[in-house]
């Protein structure tokens, strides 16, 4: 896959499946991972695969968001950390956060793999970032292994949480959710970031604010705005799950 010229229209997504399927060989995704990755494709096809003026308005106040927080935190899953693990390191460095492995399907194997693999991130990018950054990078602490909050308004092993991490938050990023801890965290007072494809989905329609975007490019858009500082504005969800259907639909009737 590391052959695959510039010129492919589709280069930065068969990259993309590639990870997934490394990291399903190496243990840190569950059996659905490839069919949620796939499940988003198909939505990034008609968005075009690019970010579309909505999700930027989207990424912006989201950057804002993360900006004005009190205790926020970026919750990440497996494909998340595959796909834009690094992406999220840099936005828990610049905000001052730290980052919680909370994975749907719970074990303490995966945990350890995945906790290890955003540490592996870490390393990484303080052997390549400039020395003005690394003391941010190097603060980033990452969450999950310890297990000592709950997410009131769930049940079983999706409700656990790191106190200082989901519990504590007032803001959550979350790439790749889904909507029973969606609803939950909103019922809790909490304002949810999410970055989701498919903006039918209860997550897109419960969150805060929703990205309809592709996580990594999401992610690294918000790395971008976050050096503008941007403020908080009277946002309207609606409007931007109402823009991304309309650019699908064009899509398919381009077709």
């Amino acid at each position: 896959m590391t052959n695959i010229p510039d010129s492919h229209p589709r280069k930065s997504s068969l990259l993309s499946r590639q990870k997934i399927v490394d990291g399903a060989k190496r243990g840190l995704l569950a059996d659905s991972a490839m069919i949620a990755h796939g499940r988003g494709e198909a939505y990034d096809y008609l968005l075009g695969e690019r970010t579309t003026s909505s999700a930027s308005i989207a990424i912006r106040e989201a950057a804002a968001r993360l900006l004005r927080a009190v205790s926020p935190v970026i919750s990440m899953n497996g494909n998340s950390t595959v796909l834009a693990g690094a992406e999220a390191i840099k936005i828990a460095a610049i905000v001052g956060c730290p980052i919680e492995v909370n994975i749907y399907y719970r074990t303490e194997e995966r945990m350890t793999r995945l906790v290890n693999e955003l540490e592996s991130m870490r390393e990484e990018l303080l052997a390549s970032s400039p020395r003005a950054e690394r003391d941010a990078i190097s603060r980033v602490e990452i969450l999950g292994l310890v297990s000592d909050g709950r997410i009131r308004g769930l049940e079983g092993p999706r409700s656990l949480c790191s106190a200082d991490g989901i519990e504590k938050a007032d803001v959550v990023l979350v790439p790749l959710e889904d909507g029973d801890r969606c609803e939950a965290l909103i019922a809790l007072g909490k304002e949810v970031i999410a970055i989701d494809l498919n903006p039918l989905s209860r997550t897109s329609r419960t969150a805060t604010v929703t990205i309809v975007d592709e996580v990594s490019r999401a992610l690294s858009g918000i790395v971008n705005e976050l050096h503008s500082k941007p403020e908080p504005s009277i946002w309207d969800n609606k409007n931007t799950l109402k823009d991304a259907l309309e650019v699908m639909g064009n899509s398919y009737l381009r077709i």
